[in-house]
């Protein structure tokens, strides 16, 4: 597998003028549910050089806790940018801002059946090489994976990612590798999905959510994780700890040129970034009532496996 190339977007009119764009947006989603990814070989939305040029050329702050510059568009900020003049600050904002609004409007027609119900998430720009980067064990982006988010669960829904990589000359790098089903169905006993099962009886679930509401009348920030988002941390710390996982999986390579775009589920694609540099990504949040296929979610994959619900 390596990706399904959008080619419409090559031409002036695409798929927007198009009798049957309805359907071509529902098989798409459902192309993308079923493990596969979108590809554009070039930008299917704007994004005016002179903006990219800008964002090659900032800095970000040396930290392990902020792996990426980060651009949240429900509250309008920016976190992770090493200190610079407010001229500069407040254009890096717009222009983030105005890509993730870009992001949002070109996938609201391209995505339809998604729009209604799915939640704008972070906004990043990756300046750093990824080659060689140090990182702790779980932060590291060159080990096969798959996402879930510590501090954002989902409580089921799926992760969907669009990625653009603004270098000039480079591709940005990934190996993948056999899709969630396949290695839920392999490891997920050993990463404790029965133990985990158990354990989040409904009376548990029932003292946790007490415990969350007491906890944010105090003003507490708390995290309210699902059974299915604490298992998948647990399993995306698996996968990137298990040595014999990732030195014996089968692996496809896949390059993406400069000023390509990719669209992917990344709960669902496992994916390591080997080399790359000066990369966009937006984040959405999907929820299962938003999805075409909800039985091929991971955490429908998952209950199937435990025979318990892991919402």
């Amino acid at each position: 597998m390596s990706w399904i190339s959008v080619s419409d977007f090559q031409h002036p009119n695409g798929w927007r003028n198009s009798r049957s764009s309805a359907e071509r947006a529902q098989w798409y989603c459902q192309q993308l549910e079923q493990g596969q990814i979108l590809f554009f070989s070039t930008l299917p939305f704007a994004l005016p050089e002179g903006q990219q040029e800008f964002l090659r050329s900032q800095h970000q702050v040396a930290s392990q806790k902020q792996k990426n510059i980060s651009y949240r568009p429900a509250v309008d900020k920016l976190r992770g940018v090493r200190q610079t003049s407010s001229a500069e600050l407040s254009r890096f904002q717009e222009i983030m801002r105005e890509y993730s609004r870009q992001v949002t409007q070109f996938l609201t027609e391209f995505l339809t059946p998604y729009t209604k119900h799915w939640t704008v998430d972070l906004a990043s720009l990756r300046l750093l090489e990824e080659e060689g980067r140090d990182l702790p064990l779980h932060q590291r982006n060159d080990l096969l994976h798959v996402d879930a988010f510590p501090t954002r669960p989902t409580q089921g829904g799926r992760i969907l990612r669009v990625f653009t990589n603004i270098n000039l000359d480079r591709p940005r790098v990934w190996n993948t590798t056999d899709r969630f089903e396949a290695l839920a169905q392999r490891f997920a006993h050993a990463a404790g999905l029965p133990q985990l099962a158990v354990q989040e009886s409904s009376l548990v679930r029932k003292f946790r959510r007490q415990v969350n509401r007491l906890a944010s009348a105090m003003g507490t920030r708390t995290v309210n994780r699902s059974p299915y988002d604490h298992f998948m941390l647990r399993f995306h710390n698996y996968l990137k700890e298990s040595t014999n996982f990732q030195r014996e999986c089968a692996k496809i390579c896949l390059a993406f040129p400069p000023q390509a775009t990719w669209i992917v589920f990344t709960d669902a694609v496992p994916h390591a970034v080997l080399s790359g540099q000066f990369a966009l990504e937006q984040t959405y949040i999907v929820p299962l009532k938003a999805l075409l296929l909800p039985d091929q979610a991971p955490i429908r994959i998952l209950e199937r496996l435990c025979g318990r619900r892991l919402s």
